[in-house]
């Protein structure tokens, strides 16, 4: 389906505002990572405004698609998007990190709706994501499968364990979606530990591939469409991300990866962000 450039610019509008909210919440809680969330924030708000099938009000309802974070330091993007859909009051968002708060520094299931997954160590989202295609296969449920990854994850065995798993039972009811930014906490991915050609690892192991500009929503979209129709295979979509998108002191510097703005870095971030457009009406507040 045709999407209206209108519709186009309410999703970038919406991940602009996404980004907004990750830096007021990395400020207020003075820790956090700040590059991920910002490269992914144009993924999440199409995955979640406009692909996935779910619904704040019944966040447990048997028939909704399940979404999984495995690199879950970038959980901000995640429970800012998940406060923007409705799953819970926007003001909660300043809570990041705090004791006590539902919105811890990595995602625990059962803390907030709409988090399906636990993430911590890296490497085990998309073996969790794999358990839940096979469960709904069996269950012979037509709900898909989203599992969000980054590329520096992909230096862990067990990713490719999950992998060949996807491969071998040809799970079509699953799409991973890796956030192919470049940089890992201690620098450049093909630095550290080359992952070339990532594209063709995954063919190599029966998943159909996708690569696609991390910041066009309407590319992003297309993707997850074409990922749909995919019949007969896993797909990977390879998403080409800025790490730290949108705040020009923050993007393609592995320095950001795990560190928030201070209060001067966030005050021009803001600024940056709101020239873009990064603030949108709610009634999620």
């Amino acid at each position: 389906m045709s999407l209206s450039d209108k519709k186009i610019q309410g999703l970038e509008a919406r991940a602009n505002a996404i980004r907004t909210d990750i830096i007021e919440m990395l400020l207020a809680a003075g820790s956090g990572h700040s590059a991920g969330p910002l490269g992914m924030a144009d993924v999440f708000a199409a995955l979640y405004f406009h692909v996935a099938k779910i619904d704040p009000k019944k966040p447990l309802d048997e028939k909704r698609d399940r979404i999984f974070l495995s690199n879950g330091h970038i959980c901000p993007v995640w429970y800012a998007t998940l406060a923007h859909a409705g799953f819970f009051p926007r003001k909660e968002l300043k809570t990041l990190r705090k004791l006590n708060s539902r919105l811890q520094g990595h995602p625990h299931r059962g803390s907030l709706p709409g988090v399906e997954n636990t993430g911590g160590p890296l490497g085990q989202g998309l073996s969790q994501a794999v358990g839940a295609a096979l469960a709904l296969r069996l269950n012979k449920s037509r709900s898909h499968v989203f599992c969000l990854m980054s590329d520096g994850e992909q230096e862990e065995g067990q990713t490719f364990e999950a992998v060949m798993c996807a491969g071998k039972y040809a799970l079509n009811n699953l799409t991973a979606i890796m956030d192919r930014n470049n940089i890992q906490i201690d620098g450049p991915t093909e630095k550290i530990m080359p992952l070339e050609p990532l594209a063709d690892k995954y063919r190599s192991f029966n998943w159909h591939v996708i690569e696609v500009d991390g910041h066009n929503i309407r590319a992003i979209i297309d993707a997850f469409d074409e990922a749909r129709a995919i019949a007969e295979k896993p797909t990977l979509i390879l998403a080409h991300t800025i790490p730290g998108k949108g705040v020009d002191f923050m993007e393609n510097d592995f320095e950001w990866h795990g560190k928030p703005p201070n209060k001067d870095q966030a005050a021009d971030a803001l600024q940056q962000l709101r020239t873009l457009g990064g603030r949108i009406e709610s009634e999620h507040e």
